[in-house]
């Protein structure tokens, strides 16, 4: 049998299968998600989360250098905000001496060059656990929006590269930009939750920041995961508003969304691989059920094939130990 061309060619030998390679991952794709608790030499694994931490600021500050030799760049900062401290307006949330606040500024001295990206939304500072301002049991979407901008300004003043509004609340980007830009905080950036879907996959990150909701869901807020043309629309609408980067999250079950989006902007495309997708495959690996890092990096390579460019990962110091390897 005599054929022209054998596609099988180009996967002979590993070197050929690289050189060819369409899609890759570097440390550089990856905003690792860090967990920030008050106290001093706190390192707190998360039971639904194996092999992740909360850390307190003096062992953030240690985990942020390793991050760095790692070739790590860039942090997604999350706070877990005190019962005490928690109310239906997120008050803590404006202390300018506030945890996430001292995050910041200990990230920055710790590794100044090191990108900061800090989560806005209310849920962790509220007492009913809502992204926003709760009035008769509904989430109210103006008054919260006023508060998000309020939020993000103070995370800019600490330090913040870019700040990442994941409340899903109508017209928050506009009034966080118009706010930046009228401080002189011009250059700040807002990486936008856009498309943000009502998952089931959120669990142990709510347990991780004790940020589950106290009543109903969050779904008048978040998107309904049955609607796929509405993601473009809420995307489309946040770049008009002023963000500089967008989100798709969950990632996984949402790689059709992922595509859709890059296919439609012209700004750089995040995706977020969420904690239950992470403690999942953490739970097969530990039965034995599957290959941790052979799966971990084809969920990974199959972010960047659908178009992501950024990929908030619980895995980024898992993965640059396979690529060391």
């Amino acid at each position: 049998m005599n054929q022209v061309r054998r596609n099988r060619r180009l996967r002979t030998t590993a070197a050929i299968r690289a050189i060819v390679r369409e899609h890759s991952i570097t440390p550089q794709d990856f905003l690792v998600p860090l967990f920030v608790v008050e106290g001093t030499a706190i390192q707190q694994e998360i039971p639904s989360m194996p092999g992740y931490y909360r850390y307190s600021l003096d062992l953030l500050t240690k985990e942020v250098k390793e991050l760095w030799t790692m070739g790590l760049r860039s942090v997604l900062l999350f706070v877990k905000v005190p019962d005490a401290l928690k109310d239906n307006k997120g008050t803590e949330a404006l202390n300018p001496d506030g945890l996430m606040q001292r995050a910041i500024q200990t990230v920055k001295e710790a590794v100044p060059e090191m990108l900061v990206m800090t989560d806005v939304a209310l849920d962790p500072y509220s007492s009913y656990g809502h992204d926003g301002i709760v009035e008769n049991g509904y989430i109210v979407n103006d008054p919260t929006c006023e508060v998000l901008a309020q939020m993000s300004l103070s995370h800019a003043q600490a330090g913040a590269d870019f700040v990442a509004p994941s409340d899903m609340m109508d017209g928050r980007i506009l009034a966080i930009r118009s706010l930046l830009e009228n401080e002189n905080y011009k250059n700040t950036g807002i990486m936008s939750y856009s498309a943000k879907y009502a998952s089931g996959f959120y669990g142990p990150f709510r347990d991780a920041l004790d940020s589950a909701p106290g009543f109903g869901d969050k779904k008048t807020y978040q998107m309904d995961y049955c609607n796929r043309e509405e993601a473009i629309k809420e995307t489309l609408m946040d770049i008009d508003e002023g963000a500089d980067i967008v989100m798709v999250k969950p990632g996984l079950a949402y790689l059709d969304i992922v595509r859709d989006v890059k296919d439609a902007v012209d700004v750089p495309v995040a995706v977020y691989q969420v904690s239950g997708e992470y403690a999942m495959l953490k739970a097969a690996a530990a039965n034995g059920w599957l290959d941790h890092d052979t799966i971990m990096m084809e969920q990974l390579l199959a972010f960047k094939r659908a178009g992501a460019q950024l990929i908030a990962s619980y895995f980024a110091k898992d993965v640059v130990r396979v690529l060391n390897s």
